[in-house]
């Protein structure tokens, strides 16, 4: 029987981090066992704000380094990178004209995004979930793997998925959302009630996957905690223990209440060293990997992925040029 075809991608804007590793990343690893995996380097999102051409070359390469670093297989999934399949663009206009300004008008991730400029930012980044829709339905994509903050635009990928059938004919396959495990939501480490980032302006609110060991202990070391001196997790009240809880959590194996026992009668000094330890311990281990990986291998990668996801990407656009009468 043929597996059901999940499609992600990560944009190479900002450094990769804990968050991103533990939130998705090692959960893509995960699902190659049981889906036909599809995972894009998006570089045509991160250009909806302004890149530097060498830092952004740089990141394409280096996010398909992380990606094979984390454990995904080239042998099991596409990876690639998304410009070298020009079907993307094409199908993102095409679905452009199918779009509503209202739909786009709704969707949060704009507003947060924007902020207070809302009319001085670029027309890329206020239609970008329309190329994010075109990224899925090129594939016949059925499950999109994505954290709570990302429903919102699959949801707009099966509206419009939908609507271009209807005025149209059955082409475009709806897919379906697949919420990643709660539990690995990272969140910043200067202000725990806001997700970990990469855009945010503060470095110490994030550990990157290639930062130095010991700065990254550092980082935990100044972590904003909470009130009181319990090592718990109450997420309400102690939002702070509660997410070097977690990814301590995430990076021992040791469940929660386990850890919790463990640091019964002690501070929070120990308790962050104790953290600060597993996070050196795991990015030691995950660079030696990463170093292992050169940037010609990766591109090699990234192009024979291209070689492999171009004829499904032209199958469905044929088929959508061909019901709006441009084939």
């Amino acid at each position: 029987m043929l597996k059901p075809r999940i499609f992600s991608g990560v944009q190479p804007s900002g450094n990769l981090h804990i968050g991103n590793y533990l939130g998705a990343i090692t959960q893509f690893v995960a699902l190659q066992n049981n889906y036909d995996c599809i995972f894009c380097v998006v570089d045509l999102h991160a250009i909806t704000v302004l890149q530097d051409p060498d830092s952004l070359r740089k990141r394409i390469i280096e996010v398909a380094r992380l990606f094979l670093t984390a454990g995904i297989d080239p042998k099991k999934s596409i990876i690639f990178q998304q410009s070298d399949v020009p079907a993307h663009a094409e199908l993102s206009w095409i679905l452009n004209t199918v779009a509503r300004m209202s739909d786009l008008k709704k969707m949060t991730q704009f507003k947060d995004k924007s902020g207070r400029e809302e009319a001085n930012v670029s027309a890329g980044l206020f239609a970008y979930p329309v190329l994010m829709a075109a990224d899925i339905l090129l594939y016949e994509t059925e499950v999109v793997p994505v954290g709570d903050d990302q429903v919102q635009h699959v949801e707009l990928t099966r509206d419009l998925a939908k609507r271009f059938n209807h005025q149209f004919k059955e082409t475009l396959t709806i897919p379906k959302a697949k919420i990643l495990k709660s539990g690995a939501r990272i969140m910043g480490l200067d202000d725990p009630t806001k997700k970990m980032s990469k855009s945010a302006e503060s470095e110490y609110s994030r550990i990157e996957l290639l930062d130095e060991p010991s700065v990254a202990m550092k980082k935990i070391m100044r972590a904003t905690t909470d009130s009181g001196s319990e090592v718990k997790y109450d997420y309400k009240n102690k939002p702070g223990i509660s997410n070097l809880l977690t990814i301590h959590s995430l990076l021992s194996g040791k469940d929660i209440k386990t850890l919790e026992k463990e640091f019964v009668n002690k501070g929070y000094g120990d308790f962050k060293k104790a953290v600060a330890n597993e996070v050196k311990l795991f990015l030691t281990k995950f660079q030696a990997k990463y170093n292992e990986i050169d940037d010609i291998d990766a591109r090699k990668i990234l192009d024979d992925g291209a070689k492999r996801a171009r004829p499904i990407a032209k199958k469905t656009l044929k088929k959508v040029k061909e019901e709006i009468g441009l084939n």
